[in-house]
């Protein structure tokens, strides 16, 4: 497989605008955008890769030489493992398989309102989902056992990352589900589900919609979430913030956006803070980054690395924070908070999201602190509410940081 040159486009509601092209030689990868594209003003990536005539490189290397903007088409953890193994499957070498390869293969089914041509389109599923078979196919695939159903659980998956296999899926207000890859059809809407890893507590899914009702009552932006319930387990379900019925949204993460590995702690919550008053200019979502931050310290979230929060750009080029997600119990790399608060990651206090708030002028910080700290008092009430056992509920519980 080889390839050397790569169309991207931006979906704009109804509009399929081209931004440019990746070009690909001697492994050293460049892009140049589109002359009309320079002219319309859509600022995609506007700190390393802004509007500007030209050939560009990155030279930062984190990607696998990609700028941050395409790296976030491309999925990683679990959805790059399906990748390989299909490729693997099909007879590739992986070591001969390019980024811009790995680009052509997502092709349009990315996350995001990004999409890149040519396309490979090889997949062609027609199975029905059935949500047990497909999550105990994926625990297959990671343990390198059988690679049952592994173009239906491709097909779905979205280049979405993260380590817990998941798929999209359409999904109706009556929890009937359908693929992703077809029109949406009347009724439904865009979600990702999430099932378990070979690490994970089997209740993994009841306790992630545990937190998102939590956040929500925190006043955590979050977009809708549900509870599949299977014949064999429970699957955490969040309807996707990058499609508005079919429309696509353009999705950056921190980790893309400023190009910093996610793999290793490397941000404070500091540093989103203020990229968030400089991206967007509201201190109103500012204030949902604190937010999110004083919640990730109670909830004892430590896997809040940068691919893990996000900025959604509009249709009026106005950067917004986006909703919460990957919201659960983690306990991060060594124990610590892969982002730190005001550089302390291992043992954080009160303190810290107090001077936090006073550095970044959130005015109510008080009244947030407190407001999310008696939310996450409550949370026997949830483990109730969705059914966790108790075990598990006190195995949380006590090493949440309310008490």
């Amino acid at each position: 497989m080889s390839t050397k040159l790569v169309n991207v486009f931006y979906h704009r509601d109804t509009s399929k605008l081209k931004v440019g092209r990746l070009a690909q030689d001697n492994r050293k990868i460049y892009f140049e955008y589109e002359k009309d594209f320079l002219k319309s003003g859509i600022e995609l990536s506007p700190y390393k890769l802004p509007l500007k005539e030209g050939v560009f490189s990155d030279s930062d290397h984190l990607f696998d030489g990609l700028f941050g903007l395409f790296a976030d088409s491309l999925p990683d953890g679990w959805g790059r493992l399906l990748l390989d193994r299909y490729l693997m499957s099909r007879g590739f070498n992986l070591a001969q398989i390019s980024a811009l390869d790995r680009l052509m293969l997502i092709g349009k089914y990315g996350t995001g309102a990004l999409s890149y041509e040519p396309i490979i389109e090889s997949l062609d599923d027609t199975h029905d989902i059935n949500l047990d078979d497909l999550a105990s196919s994926s625990l297959d695939i990671l343990r390198g056992n059988d690679e049952k159903n592994i173009e239906t659980l491709l097909l779905n998956n979205g280049s979405s990352g993260g380590a817990r296999p998941k798929i999209m899926l359409q999904i109706n207000k009556e929890s009937e589900f359908l693929s992703a890859n077809q029109a949406l059809q009347n009724g439904y809407e865009h979600y990702m589900v999430k099932f378990s890893s070979s690490s994970d507590h089997h209740e993994i899914g009841k306790l992630e919609f545990l937190y998102s009702l939590m956040a929500k009552d925190a006043g955590i932006e979050m977009t809708d979430t549900k509870l599949l319930v299977g014949e064999k387990n429970s699957y955490f379900a969040i309807k996707r913030f990058d499609r508005v019925q079919d429309k696509r949204v353009h999705v950056h993460s921190l980790a893309g956006l400023v190009h910093t590995d996610f793999r290793i702690p490397t941000v404070d919550y500091d540093d989103i803070l203020m990229v968030a008053l400089d991206l967007t200019k509201d201190i109103n979502e500012v204030t949902k980054v604190y937010k999110l931050a004083v919640f990730n310290y109670f909830v004892h979230n430590r896997d809040d690395h940068a691919k893990n929060f996000s900025f959604l750009l509009d249709y009026e080029n106005c950067w917004k924070f986006a909703p919460a997600y990957d919201l659960t119990f983690s306990y991060g790399p060594g124990g610590e908070h892969s982002t730190t608060y005001l550089n302390e990651g291992k043992n954080p206090t009160v303190e810290h999201l107090e001077k936090l708030g006073q550095k970044h002028h959130i005015k109510e910080y008080k009244k947030i602190i407190t407001e999310i700290k008696n939310v996450v008092l409550e949370f026997k009430y949830y483990a109730k509410k969705v059914e966790l056992s108790k075990t598990y509920t006190e195995e949380i519980f006590t090493q949440l940081l309310v008490r």
